[in-house]
């Protein structure tokens, strides 16, 4: 982990306070954050990753073909914020959740979460699994453009996913709330 400034080793022995969904969420509106691609992840502000065009060609590709096959039944939504906990608001590349109106709350629960990993990975099979597997998402797919597959995390307990699967190029994925919502893992990868 970075440090935050030369001077943070000074604090090593002192109690950090996180910061509140609410109070981030008010800092954002405030201005504060204007001009930087920022998440709240376990209390902590976090610089998200600069996107690549492999990076937003896959998240569209993803987008697209949730919106073609799930249709009505549910919104697919990217780069917008997740209220995941009191402490933790991502904006995941892309996900699916129940149909309503979002004008005063971000969605808090989700049927499906996907992250597009190239710079990210730890970061998405590290933290990010672990904030899912807390929050109310029934499944999450890291999209791992690195080893060319798309990892399956299922089966959340008390922040833990008890299903880990993977899957390469050949294979199709299907959404655990929809079954017939089945996408090619070739589709969503970059060419080789």
């Amino acid at each position: 982990m970075e440090m935050l400034s030369p001077h943070a080793a000074l604090l090593a022995n002192e109690r950090i306070r996180p910061l509140k969904r609410v109070e981030y969420d008010k800092l954002a509106a405030d201005g504060c954050f204007a001009d930087e691609r920022v998440e709240l992840l376990f209390g902590t502000v976090v610089e998200m990753t600069p996107i690549d065009p492999a990076h937003a060609e896959s998240v569209y590709c993803v987008r697209r073909q949730l919106e073609h096959r799930v249709r009505d039944r549910a919104k697919v939504l990217s780069r917008s914020p997740f209220a995941a906990s009191d402490d933790s608001e991502p904006e995941p590349d892309v996900f699916v959740v129940p149909n309503g109106t979002y004008w005063q709350a971000h969605p808090d629960v989700a049927f499906l979460i996907v992250e597009v990993a190239r710079t990210s990975r730890d970061r998405d099979r590290g933290p990010k699994a672990l904030l899912y597997g807390l929050s109310q998402v029934d499944e999450y797919w890291v999209v791992d453009h690195v080893e060319g597959v798309v990892e399956v995390y299922r089966d959340r307990h008390a922040g833990t996913w008890r299903q880990q699967t993977r899957h390469g190029r050949g294979d199709t994925l299907t959404m655990l709330r929809f079954p017939d919502v089945q996408l090619a893992v070739v589709d969503l990868l970059p060419p080789e």
